[in-house]
């Protein structure tokens, strides 16, 4: 018992640790993708962080203090929303955030505009989303978007592009034309980094195959493809008298989109009238999703 809980008490210390290090390095890319190229260059992103930005561009008062100012209510609704933990973990990452950009010192990077956007994205993108995967965020923009969402009918995607629709508009006015432009390169390019931080390199496919020959198509993929399945007993919801048995068993298996092409290839050489779904996965954990196939 006792050698159980110390493993226990092991495991989680090194969950806690490599969030630790995730958010860790999560606020220090996000640093210096806005003290290396956005700030020096009068760039602005989206979300709680735009706003930041271009309120530091109106008064002066410097962008950490607005950063706490302005993500300080979200921080609040995460609490009610989400949880007390992820509250604190937001509140210390958040402060960490504004304390390194005022303290240290990045050296500007470059002038050049479309340089600006697309890497001062890529850094501060790579930050939030090293945050995100460490159970925080540096922007309270998604908790925003989860809150409206449980209120209206639109989707947290939405209200995310709305938000930063106005920020846009209002640089447009405040700043320039150009720079508004170029602060949605920089938005672009963060959201797709945000993107690939969180789902990884390989993005994963669910497939559901309902066919009679459901045995060959299992054999298949746990030989040639090297996948594991999950067999689901159904039952035919059809009344057809070429249906002598009305109980079916139903795959389920997980590949990865290179992998999707050759599955189907596979299927359709064993019976070309099974019936397909496939849904996109963002992400995976245990199984034998990365075994290699077997020959």
């Amino acid at each position: 018992m006792k050698a159980t809980r110390r493993s226990r008490r092991l495991l989680q210390f090194k969950i806690y640790l490599g969030r630790a290090v995730l958010i860790l390095l999560g606020v220090g890319l996000a640093s210096f993708g806005l003290k290396g190229f956005l700030l020096p260059n009068h760039f602005i992103d989206g979300g709680i962080t735009g706003i930041s930005l271009l309120t530091y561009q109106l008064t002066g008062i410097p962008v950490s203090v607005w950063i706490i100012v302005f993500n300080a209510p979200f921080i609040l609704m995460g609490a009610k929303q989400i949880s007390k933990s992820f509250a604190i973990k937001t509140s210390i990452a958040i402060l960490s955030l504004s304390a390194v950009i005022f303290f240290i010192d990045f050296p500007t990077i470059t002038d050049d505009k479309l340089l600006i956007s697309i890497f001062g994205g890529f850094f501060l993108g790579s930050g939030i989303g090293l945050a995100i995967r460490g159970g925080c965020v540096i922007d309270g923009t998604e908790i925003l978007a989860v809150y409206i969402n449980r209120r209206s009918f639109l989707s947290m995607g939405d209200i995310i592009l709305l938000i930063n629709v106005v920020i846009f508009i209002a640089a447009a006015f405040i700043l320039d034309v150009e720079t508004a432009l170029y602060s949605i390169l920089t938005y672009l390019s963060a959201s797709k980094t945000v993107d690939f931080i969180i789902q990884g390199i390989e993005e994963y496919t669910g497939v559901t195959i309902i066919s009679s020959k459901s045995a060959q198509i299992r054999e298949a993929i746990t030989q040639k493809l090297g996948r594991g399945v999950t067999i689901y007993k159904g039952e035919r919801g059809l009344e057809h008298s070429q249906f002598k048995n009305k109980s079916i068993d139903i795959i389920f298996t997980v590949v990865t989109r290179l992998e999707v092409s050759k599955l189907k290839e596979e299927i359709e050489l064993i019976d070309h009238k099974a019936f397909i779904v496939m849904s996109a996965i963002t992400e995976t954990k245990g199984g034998i999703i990365k075994q290699r196939p077997l020959h």
